[in-house]
């Protein structure tokens, strides 16, 4: 039979997705297995994994899923297989011998040998019916289209933080994960930890209560500071071979290749990045976001703007957003630091010496006490001096980690811990303000319209147009 150009192969591919979207069963491929931690799976009842993103980030969430012994590795999916990036990956898969000296037991081995792509639409087109879940760990412009075109097809999904870049774009995704009802982790590690275990509890048991203000702070120094407020235009450099530019772009403006943009430097950029709070943010914020109900603020203001650029990120910003009252719960203003030593003042009648604002961290500000904690799974300790730490309810210390909990979930016997309901309205809250950091001032909310009401300039990039080409996600 002739085979059908890649192209028409798409075209049907988005067609069977808006079928699976609007609620077509999509058969299920792996079999129940005990909750217990126990030795590798036969393959029969492992989840199917393909790997998009197979350097960086990529590598550990590879690395971290196999040593569950739950999943099998399928396919390895990255724009540049050529690059240091992605050595250890192809290594690990057999693709490339190790260099004499190299040490290849740190190499997670994949077995049997995965096949290797650079376009996540051609593995699709070529693989489809062989994956359970997809695990999207490129950079964020590029998280929408793979996390869509996945769910469309009926995989299980596992997005690396921030969900994506823009306010529109997570909108699409929650609504495509609730209508496709396949499983849905985004990367906040510390969602499957005591972090959210303890935050939960001590919500429940009304310790942590009538949270009036919260200062979130990742005051380190970032790849763009010293040369961002600098820049005019997007530099150009030659491009190196073996590297799939198009895909790399995505959905995003097209600039010329640069090292200030590939590999890592992404971030730095508004066309691609989400700056040190998209990175930052959903580790510290996560379990406050959800369990204090914040939902989105009315109202985002840039109380410090330092170095402001119209392409890159601020050398410096202090953001306050207000969050309404909800729930019964009060008003409550957030405070994001970020920008060297651009720390939060500390409120008075507090334990200095249990506070260090070298790491990233949160102040939370209650009723009766006052709580600190750290970015990722670490917990909370108490920090006002009046407060009673003997009347503290326990909670669950040791659970699955995030990986364990994802492939649990995709076999049908736990729930996503950190799914892309809960998520995206996070990432939409930092979305708007990410757009303050870019234009600076107050941006006014309407969470009854989803728009910003006071910045026409702003409320257009809640939901940009797509870069011609990439249109079809956006529909679906």
């Amino acid at each position: 039979m002739k085979k059908r150009p890649a192209s028409q192969r798409r075209r049907d591919f988005l067609k069977t997705g808006a079928l699976v979207a609007a609620g077509a069963a999509w058969p299920g491929t792996t079999a129940a297995a005990s909750t217990q931690r126990r030795p590798r799976l036969p393959a029969s009842e492992r989840v199917n994994v393909a790997i998009v993103g197979i350097g960086g980030k990529g590598v550990n969430n590879r690395q971290m899923l196999q040593r569950t012994g739950m999943c099998n590795v399928v396919a390895l999916c990255d724009v540049d297989l050529v690059s240091d990036r992605t050595r250890g990956a192809r290594i690990a898969n057999g693709d490339l011998e190790p260099d004499a000296g190299e040490d290849p037991s740190k190499h997670v081995l994949i077995r049997p040998k995965a096949p290797v792509f650079k376009d996540f639409r051609v593995m699709f087109d070529q693989m489809a019916g062989q994956i359970d879940a997809v695990v999207i760990s490129t950079p964020d412009h590029t998280h929408f289209p793979i996390a869509m075109a996945s769910m469309a097809l009926g995989k299980h999904i596992w997005v690396e933080k921030p969900l994506a870049r823009t306010f529109g774009e997570c909108q699409r995704l929650m609504e495509m994960a609730k209508r496709s009802g396949v499983v849905t982790q985004v990367g906040n590690q510390g969602h499957s930890s005591a972090n959210l275990t303890q935050f939960k509890a001590w919500t429940e048991a009304g310790v942590i209560k009538d949270v009036t203000r919260i200062d979130a702070y990742m005051t380190r120094g970032r790849r763009w500071h010293g040369w961002g407020e600098a820049v005019t235009e997007y530099p150009s450099e030659p491009m190196p071979g073996g590297l799939d530019w198009e895909t790399w772009t995505g959905p995003a403006a097209m600039h010329p290749f640069s090292k200030k943009l590939h590999p890592a430097n992404w971030r730095c950029w508004f066309d691609y990045g989400c700056g040190a709070m998209g990175d930052w943010g959903p580790h510290i914020l996560d379990t406050c976001h959800r369990f204090l109900d914040l939902g989105l603020p009315t109202a985002v203001t840039a109380e410090k703007w330092e170095g402001a650029n119209k392409l890159v990120y601020p050398q410096a910003s202090t953001l306050r957003f207000d969050f309404p009252e909800r729930r019964g719960m009060p008003a409550c203003a957030v405070r994001w630091f970020d920008g060297r030593g651009n720390n939060p003042v500390i409120g008075p009648g507090l334990r200095e010496d249990a506070i260090d604002l070298t790491r990233p961290g949160k102040i939370i500000y209650g009723k009766d006490r006052v709580f600190h904690g750290y970015s990722h799974s670490s917990t909370l300790n108490l920090v006002s001096d009046a407060a009673d730490e003997t009347q503290l309810p326990g909670y669950e210390e040791d659970v699955p980690n995030h990986w364990q909990n994802f492939l649990l979930a995709c076999k049908g016997e736990a729930e996503a811990n950190a799914p892309i309901r809960v998520a995206g309205p996070l990432t939409q809250a930092l979305c708007l303000g990410m757009l303050c950091q870019r234009f600076g001032g107050t941006l006014e909310f309407d969470d009854k319209t989803g728009q910003i009401i006071n910045h026409d300039q702003a409320n257009a990039l809640l939901d940009p147009l797509p870069r011609k080409g990439w249109e079809q996600y956006y529909k679906l």
